[in-house]
């Protein structure tokens, strides 16, 4: 059911909770379709079937690489036999071995904030190059029962540029780490369309997410985890909310009640705000969603906050902003399936603030 442009494909799931597209099929099929070399760099690998798809691969000659987030492999307090199976994360540590008994590299992060990234990099020196991005973690709830989008981009170019992030990665040259000088986000063109890529902290996708709303002439809309006011894009929204740009948004119904959430301001702007709340079968609402005019998107790990701006490492594309006929009809096609969503999130799940 996505909205599939050839070489760039957009998923929003789960199907479980009412969404078009089984996550977990999506990322299971996009690491059976490789052929030399998988790259991933997740916060969290806590999905069996996840896990056993980068085995199969392994064992078909697949070269596999996998960078983690430490605080999955840790527990909260130690156990009185530190022999016995169980605790926190136990899962993820099983896992974890599992995928070394096997022969893949795994490491864990060396940043000591958050290490947030959810990308694959598929066969990144052939002609078939792919990476797989998104809101989505490789876990249980993440493909299950939270709310979250999947971005497919064939490209060649658009996985070097991953590629050289993940190099920076195993070197632990990121987030508070940084050593070195780095080039500004490239814009490739893939299936027709501009694909923007950044990372964070290094190329502060706070400010394109501000530049890129404050050129709305008619809306944005959009579906977020969390957003706190030591974001500047919440007074982004509320600026434009107050010139008359249609502003709309979905917040998890936990993370939009905190009070450092800029909820009820944007609100108070002139915005339409919902929550999604909490409830048997719905997790979070877990997505890192905008759609801007409905042809303009950013998708990512990227949450609306301060720190994932300046400490976590993080991606997101930002994909259209063309001005071009052709460009445009394709940009208005995956604008309007990500919109779908957000209108379903909304009349099913959501509740006006």
């Amino acid at each position: 059911m996505s909205i599939n442009l050839g070489r760039l494909e957009l998923f929003m799931g789960p199907e479980q909770l009412g969404a078009p597209d089984d996550l977990l099929d999506v990322i299971v099929s996009f690491i059976d379709g490789s052929r030399q070399s998988l790259d991933v760099a997740v916060q969290e690998l806590e999905s069996r079937p996840i896990a056993d798809a980068l085995i199969r691969a392994r064992q078909r000659g697949v070269s596999v690489r996998v960078v983690l987030e430490g605080d999955y492999l840790s527990v909260r307090r130690a156990l009185a036999d530190p022999w016995s199976e169980g605790g926190t994360n136990e899962t993820n540590r099983q896992i974890h071995d599992a995928l070394q008994r096997a022969k893949i590299e795994v490491k864990t992060d060396f940043n000591p904030d958050i290490f947030h990234q959810k990308f694959i990099i598929r066969d990144k020196v052939s002609a078939d190059a792919a990476i797989l991005t998104g809101s989505t973690n490789f876990t249980p709830t993440g493909v299950a029962s939270n709310l979250n989008h999947i971005l497919i981009a064939k490209s060649k170019r658009v996985a070097r540029e991953y590629s050289n992030e993940f190099r920076e990665i195993l070197d632990g040259t990121f987030g508070s780490n940084q050593s070195r000088r780095f080039s500004p986000p490239r814009v490739y063109c893939v299936a027709g369309v501009p694909v923007k890529i950044l990372f964070a902290p290094d190329h502060s996708p706070e400010m394109e997410i501000m530049k890129q709303m404050l050129k709305a002439k008619k809306s944005v809309d959009f579906a977020m985890f969390t957003f706190s006011r030591s974001s500047g894009i919440d007074d982004t929204l509320i600026a434009l909310a107050r010139s008359g740009i249609k502003v709309r948004g979905i917040l998890d119904g936990s993370q939009g009640k905190q009070q450092w959430a800029p909820t009820k301001d944007i609100k108070d702007a002139g915005a339409e705000m919902h929550l999604c709340p909490h409830k048997a079968g719905l997790n979070k609402l877990h997505h890192k969603l905008a759609v801007i005019d409905g042809e303009v998107l950013v998708v990512g790990s990227f949450n609306f906050t301060g720190p994932a701006n300046r400490l976590n490492d993080e991606n997101i594309l930002v994909i259209g902003d063309l001005d071009d006929d052709k460009a445009r009809s394709k940009q208005m096609q995956l604008g309007s399936y990500a919109l779908d969503e957000i209108d379903r999130m909304i009349n099913e799940h959501g509740e006006p603030v």
